[in-house]
Order: structure tokens, then C-alpha cells, then sequence
């Protein structure tokens, strides 16, 4: 029983099963497992093979929660195969989980995102319009790379997100550097529909090379792709939007997921603790005694 087999089982149960949203995304994670084993024999394929494929995930800069989701796939494509009488074992289930470390805030500052602006402009100039693009609208990388020009609309200045993580349709707003990076990107338009040319097509496996190469150049440490989009919600609330505008910007289900970024804006921290110093100068203790400041020293009264 080839490994290609259970896969299109998989697949079938998911389009019955799952929201569409889930579906579709299963189905995007499903191009890598072919990679991976495609042309194999089901029962061929081990835990250990399983776990440096997904080690190489992390390679590449994928998060713990992206290659969760990848084992969960293989998970799935191998239990259904399992109901199915195709296959006695299930390899994922071996695969210990990842740690996902949600709380994660890594965002640019002015000095480093100007160091990696003129790398891209010396070294990568046909990628800066991406770049642009993530940093003015908080898109999920997928997102971002999976948009068509039939969900933008530059007159009314809306980006619509068909398949958003949390599985519902969202709309993002333009700026004006959006805009920019979106008539750039319409410009080298190949006719396929989508925003970024020949984003759709064969990918090789290094085809986000060019980022890491260029963080890597600016000698820009800790930073990956998904950071652009921490970068996007930080600004966003050093700039004083409130966390309930941020959330939905960003797409989170639950303001929990935003919250994370709330020390970041102005003054949160400070105008807390001054708060203390607000109204009278003298507090009554327990015992009825009243603590009062004279010259600098506090006495009993």
C-alpha cells in the first residue's frame, strides 16, 4: 500500500469531516508529505524518519505549533488508514509533540529594520514589495503567499482573507505602503491570479531562502518571517491602537492571544504604578494607626 494511497483517503475524510477551512489547510500541509514519502510504501515509513523530517522544518524556521500541525496531519492520514485495514501502525504517534511557546514578541526595532531593508534592496530588491507587505498588514505567511488579486480591492482599499487560521473570512484595511507594494506586485502579475507570480507553482525546498539569507546578511539575530507579524501588532500598540482594534486586525480568536503585546503600550506599566501616588499621603494601618510622612521621615500617629 503506497504511502500516496492513504494520503488521498486522508484527504477524502478530511473534506467530510472538517470545516472547509481545516480542509483546505490540510490539503496545503499535504504538498510536503508527498515530498516527503510520496512513491514510498506506507509501512516503510518510521518514527525516526518522521522525526528528522519534521526536525528540518524547524531547520527552516517553521514554529513548534506549524510542525505540530504537520505531525497531526501524518497523525490523521495514518489513523484513517489504520480504520481503513490498510495499515496496522501508526509512525506519528511516536513523535513527541513540540513545545509551543505562544508568548513569543520578537519585533523589529528602527535599527535593525533598517539594516535588512537595505540588504533586500541590494541583494533581494524583486522581494521588498513581500516584505512591505507583511510588515503594513500583519498577514500569516500563508496568507500572505496563498493571496489572490480577486480579494483585493485597491479602490475600496481592502485585503479579504478567504481561509483565515481561526477558520472564518476576514478584511484588513490598506495603507498607503500597502498600496505601494500591491501595485508593485500588479505590475509583475503572470496572468495565474495570484498576487505573488509563480507563488503556486513547483516549489523547491529552500523557495523562502531569500529571507533567511537576508536577516543572515544584516546580522539580524533571533528572527524569522513569523516575526514580521509581531512586528506589525507591536507597532500597533506602541502606536496607542487598543488591544480590541489590534485583535481583530491580526485575525486572533480570542483577545487572550493579543494581550500578549499589551506591555508594549505607552506609558501601560508606568501610568499603573502611578496611580499609587494618587490622593492622600497617609494610610490607616490595621491597628488604627495612621502612617504619616514629615520631612521626608514617616511617623505614627
Amino acid at each position: 500500500m503506497g504511502f500516496s494511497e492513504i494520503a488521498r483517503d486522508a484527504l477524502e475524510y478530511s473534506r467530510a469531516h472538517n470545516a472547509t477551512a481545516s480542509y483546505k489547510n490540510d490539503r496545503w500541509r499535504m504538498e510536503t508529505l508527498l515530498r516527503w514519502f510520496r512513491g514510498r510504501k506506507a509501512v516503510d515509513v518510521t518514527p525516526q524518519e518522521v522525526e528528522r523530517k519534521l526536525a528540518e522544518l524547524a531547520t527552516e524556521g517553521r514554529t513548534p505549533a506549524t510542525i505540530n500541525r504537520y505531525r497531526a496531519l501524518l497523525s490523521m492520514i495514518y489513523s484513517v488508514a489504520v480504520r481503513n485495514g490498510k495499515v496496522c501502525n501508526n509512525p506519528a504517534r511516536l513523535v513527541r509533540l513540540r513545545t509551543e511557546n505562544n508568548a513569543r514578541v520578537r519585533f523589529l526595532d528602527d535599527r535593525e529594520e533598517a539594516a535588512l531593508r537595505k540588504v533586500i534592496r541590494e541583494r533581494f530588491p524583486e522581494h521588498e514589495a513581500e516584505f512591505d507587505l507583511a510588515l503594513h498588514t500583519g498577514m500569516r505567511r500563508g496568507e500572505q503567499y496563498r493571496l489572490r488579486w480577486e480579494d483585493v480591492n485597491l479602490t475600496v482599499g481592502i485585503i479579504s482573507i478567504p481561509r483565515s487560521k481561526p477558520g472564518r473570512r476576514r478584511h484588513l484595511p490598506i495603507n498607503s505602503v500597502a498600496r505601494s507594494a500591491l501595485e508593485a506586485l500588479w505590475g509583475r502579475a503572470d496572468g495565474a491570479g495570484y498576487v505573488y507570480p509563480g507563488s503556486m507553482g513547483p516549489r523547491e525546498k529552500d523557495w523562502r531562502r531569500w529571507f533567511e539569507d537576508a536577516v543572515q546578511i544584516a546580522r539580524i539575530q533571533d528572527f524569522r518571517w513569523h516575526d514580521l507579524r509581531h512586528t506589525f501588532a507591536s507597532r500597533l500598540i506602541m502606536a496607542g491602537v487598543d488591544l480590541r482594534t489590534v485583535q481583530e486586525l491580526m485575525g486572533h480568536k480570542t483577545i487572550a492571544m493579543t494581550v500578549r503585546y499589551a506591555h508594549l503600550a505607552p506609558g501601560h506599566q508606568q501610568e499603573a504604578i502611578e496611580r499609587l501616588t494618587a490622593g492622600p499621603t497617609s494610610t490607616r494601618t490595621s491597628t488604627g494607626s495612621t502612617l504619616r510622612e514629615t520631612d521626608g521621615a514617616v511617623r505614627v500617629a
